[in-house]
């Protein structure tokens, strides 16, 4: 199989070199990316298909066909690196941001064990899944009473008396029971079945192989749903079964889920992609929760959903800011995270900053009745070592309005991330005390 891996916005041009990719696979690989729901009415909000190259867009995974694997990865640069991140380096960070975001415990050592170096990032989450699976399940697989009714030679649970006097009154020797039955098989079980068979499919690893089919024998006895079947709402995680939550998250990520989409068409294509928008949108907004937590402020994402206009009583154009923060009922701050890359104020003193994205912070401001806006970017080599922090007036010199452009180092470990959140919005909703 042709195998190759890009960076988000770089080109991989047609031809048979060890950077280059065939014509013939490459319209295999745009046929699977067309068939994304980030695809777009275009068809290429995943790849750009052109006549000498293919392009890669803001959409980071993996896809697949039965000829030709492409991997785009996502430029996370650290402060200071003076060469370009190896893709090794790129997966690590890219699978510390997806273990943030979902809340997922993985330490640095178990990131180290995952094959960075030798797999693509598909068979990297397949790896952490079906390992964390296989050692939760040889610890027992979870079960609950289900509600069941049989026909029965003796009497078992309670007897179905209006069943046995009309469907049963002509065989005695059989009674209508009602009962509960400790069973396995469960919507937490079932979910984990289907992303094994999902999953079983995907694998090229030999040890995913291998332990995807151990995992398959141990739920064999568990219903085979198709991902439309399954009961998400039926699961419920409580003390008793608290450690399969890590499994629940991945197993939602590998099926799909907020900022993924899984996919595979009549071709035989795959893919596994996200959407880093909205990764670095969750990775903030989960770290700037726990950063702020024991303070007075409270972060929500993906509320407000106030109407920029309205016609007679009739709102349109409704607004989703990123992320709120709140203090008691008044909204504090509002942040809007952009996965691009800001420009050094030496080479533009807008720093590439979107004039649309100022006016939409504006119009938060407005609509909103706050005086704290943000937009906050993800930090890279060429704006120095330093974090950005700049603050600007709204409308006019001195208003309380104020607009700040600030970066974030996402390479950073988790907890001096989440240390860096806090003071960027402490300086200016906390007390001095409070930092």
């Amino acid at each position: 199989m042709i195998r190759r891996t890009i960076l988000e916005w770089q080109r991989l041009p047609y031809g048979d070199g060890p950077d280059q990719i065939p014509a013939g696979a490459a319209s295999g690989l745009a046929v699977a990316a067309a068939a994304s729901s980030f695809a777009g009415r275009g068809g290429d909000g995943v790849l750009e298909h052109g006549r000498k190259s293919l392009r890669a867009r803001g959409i980071v995974g993996v896809l697949a066909t039965p000829d030709a694997q492409l991997e785009i990865l996502p430029k996370i640069d650290a402060p200071g690196e003076n060469d370009a991140a190896s893709d090794t380096v790129l997966r690590h960070r890219l699978v510390h941001m997806l273990g943030v975001a979902l809340n997922l415990r993985i330490d640095e050592a178990g990131i180290a064990r995952l094959g960075l170096q030798s797999d693509s990032l598909l068979e990297i989450l397949i790896r952490l899944f079906s390992t964390r699976l296989l050692n939760t399940v040889r610890n027992g697989m979870p079960r609950q009473y289900l509600a069941r009714s049989d026909d029965l030679p003796a009497l078992r649970g309670r007897l179905n008396t209006t069943r046995q006097f009309s469907v049963l009154a002509t065989h005695p020797e059989r009674l209508a029971c009602d009962f509960d039955e400790l069973s396995a098989d469960i919507p937490l079980n079932q979910v984990m079945k289907a992303t094994v068979t999902h999953l079983s499919r995907l694998a090229r690893a030999s040890d995913n192989q291998r332990i995807l089919r151990e995992l398959a024998f141990a739920y064999a006895g568990i219903s085979n749903l198709t991902l439309a079947e399954l009961n998400w709402d039926g699961i419920t995680l409580d003390r008793t079964n608290q450690r399969w939550g890590d499994l629940l998250s991945l197993a939602r990520l590998l099926l799909g889920g907020r900022y993924q989409k899984t996919s595979s068409g009549r071709t035989g294509g795959h893919a596994l992609l996200f959407e880093m928008n909205l990764l670095f949108e969750e990775y903030v907004a989960r770290l700037l929760k726990n950063a702020l937590a024991g303070t007075e402020l409270r972060v929500s994402t993906q509320g407000g959903h106030r109407s920029c206009l309205y016609d007679g009583d009739v709102g349109r154009f409704r607004t989703k800011p990123d992320i709120i923060i709140r203090r008691s009922s008044e909204i504090a701050m509002i942040i809007d995270t952009k996965w691009k890359r800001m420009t050094p104020r030496i080479d533009d003193p807008k720093q590439g900053v979107s004039q649309g994205d100022v006016y939409q912070l504006m119009a938060y401001s407005q609509l909103y009745g706050c005086q704290q806006t943000m937009l906050l970017y993800p930090h890279h080599t060429g704006l120095g070592d330093e974090p950005e922090n700049r603050g600007y007036s709204i409308a006019e010199q001195d208003s309380p309005n104020t607009l700040t452009l600030s970066t974030i180092d996402v390479t950073a470990p988790a907890v001096s991330c989440a240390q860096a959140l806090r003071r960027l919005v402490g300086t200016r909703l906390l007390s001095t005390a409070s930092l």
